[in-house]
């Protein structure tokens, strides 16, 4: 293919889309320029678009199909349970039995409540914190991504702060947030022990929590140090704050999800993604102390939580067929095959004359180019990504990989994609 081609299905749907739809679509995440790639059907590692195109994914839903797509076991086990019913307004055996499967991998899981999005998962971790201390506060890093919430994007997409002229301000990301969700939240710098500890120090006693992701910034790119975590557990003890994991990119990090690298237990972990099987989920997990929030009882519960959706029965049949093919031997494999693609993409860099960084860990890859440095068309302008230079080069190559040149791999990838994505991605850089 040609991208970007004007005359292409993909471009007309744009062009139709913006006339019913802000921006042509209803993400902000895959909204780019010249205009969007639409899709017509995926199975395993392939995506097709409307145009016939077909491209390896190695964006797979911004990580969450860890089994690529349309798996025939997540598709057996769904349509079986659409048949019986697509959404009760009672439980159903589906959401014991993937809370069960989830509780027992997880030592500090004892009991977990079900939602619909990462999003939902981060702003009721957010209010346990708070109803389970009484206090309004959460800390959290300059530009860590935690989804939509008002207090989870405070300080998004922001300059980073030179620490030589200030500590980091609590910065609106969206229009209209109200001046008392900036006063509680404390921004903390990325992975800077010492200035973080300070800020919290100076806010301890005020905060309920503290909100971070431990497979770090922009979706596991870099990931926080041993001693940036060890620094909250230290605060979690001396000011009784809770503990607030950010998983639901980070529990693709290995069978026990992230924080088990760290040997640093949550207090609350937020997950979605790769625990909902392809369908909408998130999720709350926790010990049963933190989650006696959720209970009520003689009166109400001290945070109420309902949704029509939640622990939808189809959603809670694909997650679990989902999860209980993540053995701990498919992780090893996954994590396996991201060390080959890093180790892949450094053999490319070393015979091309372009300076970048490789980035990643476990199952992601990112590079980050230096030099030399690409045109203005290639970056971010505002919340729209412009796709040329590289990124373009890889989809007319067959390959489509997230903003940021980032790649998530599925088990649907084996060894044999390494060397013809690294053979695209040689072409690509020596274009520069």
């Amino acid at each position: 293919m040609l991208y970007p081609d004007l005359g292409s299905t993909s471009n007309q749907l744009n062009v139709r889309g913006r006339k019913v739809l802000p921006n042509g679509g209803s993400r902000s995440s895959i909204q780019s320029a010249p205009y969007t790639i639409f899709l017509d059907a995926c199975r395993g590692k392939h995506i097709v678009d409307v145009d016939g195109n077909k491209y390896v994914d190695f964006n797979n839903n911004y990580t969450s199909l860890i089994h690529g797509h349309c798996h025939p076991k997540i598709v057996e086990a769904t349509t079986r349970q659409i048949a019986k019913g697509s959404a009760f307004a009672f439980g159903s055996s589906a959401e014991v039995e993937l809370a069960e499967l989830l509780c027992e991998r997880v030592p500090e899981f004892e009991q977990i409540r079900f939602m619909n999005s990462g999003t939902e998962a981060v702003m009721n971790g957010i209010k346990a914190a708070r109803a389970a201390t009484g206090k309004a506060k959460i800390a959290k890093c300059e530009n860590a991504y935690h989804g939509s919430y008002d207090a989870a994007e405070i300080s998004l997409a922001v300059t980073p702060t030179n620490l030589d002229h200030g500590d980091p301000v609590a910065k609106a990301y969206s229009f209209g947030t109200p001046q008392g969700v900036l006063d509680d939240i404390v921004i903390i710098p990325f992975n800077d022990v010492e200035n973080s500890r300070r800020i919290l120090e100076a806010h301890g006693s005020d905060l309920a929590g503290i909100l971070f992701d431990p497979f770090g910034a922009n979706m596991g790119r870099t990931p926080p140090s041993q001693a940036f975590i060890d620094l909250f557990a230290e605060m979690r003890t001396k000011y009784g704050l809770k503990l607030i994991a950010d998983e639901v990119v980070a529990f693709r990090s290995g069978f026990r999800g992230c924080m088990d690298k760290y040997n640093v237990r949550a207090d609350l972990t937020c997950l979605g993604k790769i625990i909902g099987g392809g369908f909408p989920v998130g999720a709350v997990a926790g010990p049963h102390d933190v989650m006696s929030v959720f209970e009520s009882g003689a009166e109400k519960a001290k945070l109420p939580h309902g949704g029509t959706f939640n622990a939808n029965p189809v959603t809670m049949v694909a997650g679990y067929t989902a999860m209980e093919m993540m053995t701990e031997s498919e992780f090893k494999r996954i994590n396996n095959l991201g060390d080959q693609f890093r180790a892949g993409i450094k053999e490319v860099l070393s015979q091309v004359n372009v300076k970048a960084n490789i980035l990643g860990q476990d199952s992601v890859f990112a590079l980050e180019i230096l030099e030399p440095k690409t045109s203005p068309d290639t970056q971010t302008r505002g919340s729209m990504r412009h796709i040329s230079g590289p990124e373009a080069d890889l989809i007319n190559d067959g390959y489509f990989i997230s903003a940021g040149m980032h790649g998530t791999i599925s088990t649907a990838m084996d060894e044999d994609d390494v060397a013809p994505f690294c053979d695209a991605l040689h072409k690509a850089l020596k274009a520069l």
